[in-house]
This record gives structure tokens, C-alpha cells and sequence, in this order.
């Protein structure tokens, strides 16, 4: 089997594993929904300062919805270190970490295709007028959220307490891409200047390249520890 064919074959594992089980997509749709219904009924704030504070509320959920899916990715991998049968069925180690991103980036943007139209319903606020740019952010700050993450997830994914260690680990390596995305979807909602929030696409799409490529280099050595 070729590069591209272990590559699609363990995404459609995952994929198969998750029809079988529904364990990563419905937890992380319950829990998105739950944290909507919470802050909606927890908040009541004027339309001006809703939309000032909306897109900290959606990456809050977001980030922390994506977690779960994080700390399941490697869950059946660890079991009978099947992770050690993958790593030699597959040419180059690095086939599966970009195939596990490959998952996890697809569980998440289902998540967030789903959740996105209930945030509007319950704030009842309209999509921004800017909804190409604001579709492009969400993108761009899941693919690096999912990038970094699932070599963080793989490196505690051994470890007793992982739940713990992959949000203590995972945070401070993605505050700049945070920040950045938040930036740009406040931009977007409040139609400010595009000079005012260009510049953190600039380092989003910075920081995507690092956590993307940087992790594809280490997953080999990492799975050798």
C-alpha cells in the first residue's frame, strides 16, 4: 500500500471507529450545547456589547469542545499498543500523525457546521456581513488548534492522567493563535477597519505553518520514546 492509501486507511479506521461507537462527536456536540444553553441564559448584555464578547464565547466553546476530541483521538491506539502496529504498518511515521489531524480537524468542523447556526439562533444575532472571512478564520484556527493538538494528545496519551496534562500542556503553546482568531472574529462582527485586523490573519496563518510542520517533524522520535 502506497503513502496516499495508509494515509486514507487511517482516516477511514477512524472514521468506521466513530460510526461504531459515536463516542468523540456526540460528546463533543452535547457538551458545545450545553455551554450555549449555560452562557446564553448566564449572560444578558446589550446587542452592542454581545457582539464586542461573542467571539470570545465562541472560541471558548470551541477550544474546550475540541479538547474532548483531543483526549479520545489516541484512546483506542493505546489499547493493546496498537499505536506500535500502526507505526510499523506505515512508511513514515509522520503518516500518522497528519492522518489522526486529518480526523480530528473533520470531527471538529462538523461540530463547529452544527453549533455555529444554534450560537446565532440563541444570542439572536446575523452572521456577519463578512461571512467569507469569518468561515476562513474558523478554519484556519481549528486546522492549527487540531495540528498542535493531536501531537499533544499523542504525548500524554500515555500518561495517567492525560485529561489533565493535555490542557496544561496544549494552552500556552496556542494563546498566539487564539488571540489571533479572536481578533479577527471580533473585526468581523463589529465591521471595524480591515487594517485594524488584517495583521492576525498574517500571524495566524504563521503560527498554522508552525504547528502544522513542527509536529510532523517530531511525531516520529516522539512515538520512539
Amino acid at each position: 500500500m502506497n503513502i496516499v492509501g495508509q494515509f486514507l486507511a487511517i482516516i477511514r479506521k477512524d472514521l468506521q471507529t466513530e460510526i461504531r461507537t459515536k463516542e468523540i462527536l456526540s460528546s463533543m456536540l452535547l457538551f458545545a450545547f450545553l455551554t450555549v444553553v449555560i452562557l446564553n441564559f448566564a449572560v444578558d448584555l446589550k446587542p452592542r456589547v454581545l457582539r464586542e464578547v461573542f467571539p470570545g464565547f465562541l472560541w471558548v466553546v470551541f477550544i474546550f469542545t475540541g479538547l474532548l476530541g483531543l483526549n479520545r483521538s489516541f484512546k483506542n491506539e493505546q489499547e493493546n499498543d496498537c499505536i506500535y502496529g500502526l507505526n510499523l504498518a506505515a512508511w513514515e511515521s509522520s503518516i500518522i500523525y497528519l492522518a489522526k489531524t486529518c480526523s480530528n480537524l473533520f470531527f471538529m468542523l462538523i461540530m463547529e457546521v452544527i453549533i455555529v447556526p444554534i450560537f446565532f439562533i440563541f444570542f439572536d444575532l446575523n452572521p456577519p456581513s463578512l461571512l467569507g472571512i469569518f468561515i476562513l478564520t474558523i478554519f484556519l484556527g481549528t486546522f492549527g488548534f487540531t495540528a498542535v493538538g493531536t501531537l499533544i494528545a499523542a504525548l500524554t496519551a500515555n500518561t495517567k492522567s492525560n485529561e489533565i496534562l493535555l490542557p496544561v500542556i496544549l494552552f500556552p503553546l496556542i494563546v498566539p493563535l487564539i488571540l489571533g482568531v479572536v481578533q479577527v472574529t471580533k473585526g468581523v462582527f463589529l465591521n471595524l477597519p480591515l487594517e485594524s485586523w488584517s495583521y492576525w490573519l498574517k500571524i495566524i496563518l504563521i503560527f498554522d505553518l508552525m504547528y502544522f510542520l513542527v509536529p510532523a517533524l517530531l511525531f516520529t522520535y516522539l512515538l520512539e520514546v
